[in-house]
């Protein structure tokens, strides 16, 4: 199949307007997530199970691989507060800690050196508490219970510490009618028992008054202490969506003084709720989890698919600026293992090409870059794409970017990139969504940029293509992308 776009079929199809949205958000925001986070996540390859001795060797392959891309956070995901979480499909086997104002704190057994000595913070008891137990079992008086030394190994590899946490007060802390840190109020003052979230056991959501406040008050200053750069909540931006709990932890935050980036989990948040989570969080989910997929059925909104993506990312594309990135989710590629987050341990089933167009795309969107793999068995190919500069830069300079078209199988998105940037100051995408081959032969007044000769890069290649006024006759594999830099 051949295509030729002209110049006048632009408006046609012109299917989102480049131009950033209008939105407000506090300074401090703008400051934390100035360009979209970079980083890496335990939950595609560790799931629910990451102990401290994993985390340190992911950590160590990020510091010393990663870090000079730009990739600096390293966030421990949903579940480090659990001594048993391979029970989590049995609620009532579960067995987790808490300390003596009812917050998690990190399992000594999978952290060792949560109870190292000198810690910030007063002495506290540790629970175990399964669910449905009334009174939970004293285990242990550990001093300083906290992930303040491990922050710290993290802080000395030049790198940020984040954590995940699903939104609300734990049960065992209200059955027990613990005191709220720092406040009079104890945990039945602030907690909604009315309120749970659908997927999780553990806690009750928060009201929306003092108690509540001062339950997130404690709740920040705590990680505050620990010293958390990113703090990632979950089942608040969508199943069901809590304003009111984003703002209460939003206000937490800005108490502490600390610089901690809040995203917000799961997707999709709404498009209709765009401003106010702009107004709150520097980031936040745009679809449901993301894996290594690249079509299902339509019906089924899990996982989202590769292919799904991108009508997502074009509809939110438009909201993201300094201090905001709508998140298209974490990268499953390398390795995901040995206790993936969904399926069983494999080899990313992304196809290289696959993989190629899934970067393209969160790069033009601006999406956070937030990998999955098990960095411990990085290979080089997948190290080299992730490391990409021209890549990198598009997601991290670009100042406006947006879908321009979709024609049948074929996708165009444009970037702007500033004026003195390296090889060229406009990206443009290409992609073949469809499951044959297509050829392409267009002026790039077709794309919405100026006529005239450019200084074409070929991004994935990286070879100079020399002098174009025109696309001739490209043609693009099923599922491929490409990514040129132009310059006049």
């Amino acid at each position: 199949m051949k295509l030729r776009y002209a110049g006048l079929l632009l408006m046609s199809l012109l299917a989102n307007q480049i131009l950033g949205a209008q939105t407000t958000q506090p300074a401090q925001a703008a400051a934390v997530a100035a360009t979209p986070p970079m980083g890496w996540n335990s939950w595609d390859s560790y799931g629910l199970t990451i102990t401290e001795e994993q985390f340190r060797a992911n950590v160590k392959v990020l510091a010393d691989g990663l870090k000079p891309a730009g990739y600096n956070h390293a966030v421990i995901d949903e579940g480090w507060f659990f001594f048993n979480p391979e029970d989590r499909p049995h609620p009532d086997a579960l067995h987790y800690a808490i300390d003596a104002n009812g917050r998690y704190v990190p399992v000594p057994a999978r952290f060792p050196s949560a109870t190292t000595p000198g810690a910030p913070g007063p002495a506290s008891d540790t629970w175990v508490q399964s669910p449905n137990t009334p009174a939970p079992k004293l285990i242990a008086t550990i001093e300083s219970t906290s992930f303040k030394t491990l922050a710290d190994y993290v802080h000395s590899q030049g790198l940020k510490f984040g954590i995940h946490i699903v939104r609300g007060i734990p049960r065992a802390s209200v059955e027990r009618n613990l005191p709220i840190a720092n406040s009079a109020f104890h945990a039945t003052d602030a907690a909604d028992t009315a309120d749970a979230c659908p997927w999780d056991p553990t806690n009750w959501g928060v009201k929306n008054n003092a108690a509540g406040q001062a339950w997130y008050d404690s709740l920040l200053s705590q990680y505050a202490a620990w010293g958390v750069d990113l703090l990632k909540v979950d089942c608040i931006a969508a199943h069901p969506y809590k304003i009111d709990e984003i703002r209460m932890i939003r206000r937490a935050i800005d108490k502490t003084g600390r610089p901690i980036v809040l995203s917000l989990s799961p997707g999709p948040t709404d498009l209709a709720n765009a401003a106010e989570v702009a107004e709150t969080a520097n980031m936040w989910r745009i679809s449901d989890d993301f894996w290594d997929v690249w079509s299902s059925d339509p019906s089924k909104h899990f996982p989202q698919t590769l292919s799904g993506q991108f009508a997502k990312t074009a509809a939110w594309v438009q909201y993201a600026k300094p201090g905001n990135w709508p998140d298209a989710d974490m990268l499953p590629l390398g390795h995901i293992g040995p206790v993936p987050g969904e399926g069983k341990p494999r080899d990313t089933r992304f196809t290289p090409t696959e993989q190629q167009t899934l970067l393209t795309l969160w790069s033009m969107a601006r999406s956070p870059l937030i990998l999955g793999a098990n960095l411990t068995v990085l290979d080089d190919a997948t190290l080299k794409l992730l490391t990409n500069r021209d890549l990198l830069r598009i997601d991290q300079t670009a100042t406006r970017s947006g879908q321009i078209m979709h024609s049948g199988d074929i996708i165009a998105w444009t970037a702007d990139l500033p004026p003195d940037s390296p090889d060229g100051s406009i990206a443009l995408a290409l992609f073949n969504v469809g499951e044959t081959q297509v050829v392409i032969d267009s002026s790039f007044e077709a794309f919405n940029i100026e006529d005239a000769t450019y200084h074409v890069k070929d991004v994935w290649t990286g070879k100079n293509l020399g002098k174009l006024k025109s696309i001739p006759n490209l043609t693009l594999e099923p599922h491929a992308a490409i990514l040129y830099l132009l310059k006049k």
